[in-house]
Formats: C-alpha cells, structure tokens, sequence
C-alpha cells in the first residue's frame, strides 16, 4: 500500500460528486406533464444554489454527471458551476440506462450528446453510466470520443482502451437510503427494503472516509440535488463537507483532476491497473 501517492503526500483522494441535471429522466420516460414548461425544476432553481454555496463555503469543487439534454435547458446553471470551478461531465443524454442499450442505441446516444456538449462550449473528460454499469464496447467508444475517465460500480484502477475507472458504491450514494426503488439493492446489501434515515448515510460516509484515508485508496461520494429534500439531509452533505474539506490527509478534487493525477503518475497506481 502506498501511503503517500497523491499530491501534497495526502492518504487519500475524494470526490464530491453530483448526478442528475432536471427532468431530462422525466421527459426521456414520458412522465413529464406534456403542458409543463421544461426548465424550472426546482432541484434546479432552488436546492443547487444551496449545495453550491454550501461547497464554496467549504473550499471543495465537485464533479456534476449531468445529462447532455439538460446542458442548453439549465445554461445559466451549467454555467454557473463551470464558473465556480466544478467540473461538469456525462450523464448520458436523457438518463438512458446504459448496459440496456443496443449497440445502435449507444453509438447514438455518444453521438447525440457529444454534439449536445459540443453545443455547449463543454468537451468531456469523463462519464458515469446511468444505472452504473458500462458494456464491453463503452470502452471503445469513449476512448474514440476522447473521454479519458468513466465512473461506475466497479474497482479503481485503469480499465478497457486505457480508460481510468474512478467507481463509485451503492452506499455511497443518497438514493441507496432515499429511494422507494432502491428497495432490491438495499436488501441485497443486507439492508431492509424500506428508506433509511439519513442517520445511515451520514454513519457511513464517516466509516467509509476514515476506511479509505487508512488505505490511501480513492472514494467518490454522491449528493444527488433532487433529493435533497429536508433539513436532516441537507445537514448529512454539510457534515461530509466539514470532513473531506479540512483534513491534509485528504486530497477532495474533481474527478477530471483525478484521472489525470492517475493518468500522469502510472507507476504509483500500477498494481490497480
């Protein structure tokens, strides 16, 4: 294990991670309200500014996985984030589930959201599969449209076409305790099918954080701003945020920031890869 392989000899690398821009899953499965203007959601218009003030207050940039469709529907907040310093990346276009794509249906989707972003004034630098699983042929395809890391369920390490793989975990994640759909997940975990408080996610994060700052291994922590709905969860995101933010043993960079650390310093990360 090696203790200090990330810059300025931290233990570890974190980071704070945001998915799901708007409706652009809503409208993708119809149930969006035909007569409802798009572009006013208020994870949107209200809850983001919070967690973007709550991250500036704490000094982290964060990585915001945000669908291709959203980018000219929510521009002046994709606009505001990049001017914060936080990195936006690919979320697929509408929050397509991603190993249930055809062939086809996958090289569409790059092409239509490559040409989205490119629309935007944003070139991708990495992706996390809706659903968090790729298929075999994501590798190649995202080394051919220059995306140089992916984030889903899986290991760290260095995957297919030399792609840097930055995973995330279920219990990282607010949805795995928030969600009425995540109830199969929860109990193949070990959990109960019903929510959890956010207690849980809270208890977790701060075991998991110390865990991987022991390691010196990578985590990425995952606040989607839809379910940011209470006080109680808002209170869990600001208590991660103290943590990761303060401590030299933690390196907290955008994921962009952290490929490219792994990409550049190959040796510190061979026996990953």
């Amino acid at each position: 294990m090696a203790q200090t392989r990330w810059p300025s000899s931290a233990k570890a690398a974190i980071s704070f991670t945001m998915d799901n821009l708007g409706e652009a899953q809503d409208v993708n499965k119809g149930l969006w309200p035909p007569h409802e203007p798009t572009g006013h959601h208020p994870s949107v218009t209200t809850t983001l500014p919070r967690m973007l003030d709550s991250l500036a207050r704490h000094g982290v940039r964060a990585t915001y996985f945000a669908e291709s469709w959203s980018l000219a529907v929510y521009a002046a907040a994709v606009a505001d984030l990049r001017n914060r310093g936080h990195e936006v990346a690919w979320h697929g276009y509408q929050h397509e589930p991603w190993a249930a794509q055809s062939p086809a249906d996958e090289d569409l989707n790059f092409r239509r959201s490559f040409a989205a972003a490119s629309d935007a004034g944003i070139t991708y630098a990495g992706f996390r599969p809706p659903g968090g699983t790729v298929n075999e042929r994501t590798y190649g395809l995202l080394r051919r449209h220059g995306v140089e890391y992916v984030s889903p369920l899986g290991t760290f390490g260095v995957g297919g076409e030399g792609v840097v793989v930055l995973p995330f975990e279920w219990r990282g994640v607010d949805a795995f305790y928030y969600m009425d759909k995540f109830a199969d997940i929860r109990e193949a975990h070990g959990e109960p099918r019903e929510c959890l408080a956010p207690g849980a996610f809270r208890e977790f994060l701060l075991a998991k954080i110390d865990e991987v700052v022991a390691a010196g291994g990578y985590l990425s922590v995952l606040f989607h701003p839809f379910l940011q709905t209470s006080e109680e969860r808002f209170a869990v995101m600001e208590d991660v945020l103290q943590r990761i933010a303060g401590d030299p043993d933690i390196w907290c960079a955008p994921c962009n920031e952290v490929s490219r650390w792994v990409r550049e310093h190959p040796s510190l990360f061979g026996s990953e890869s």
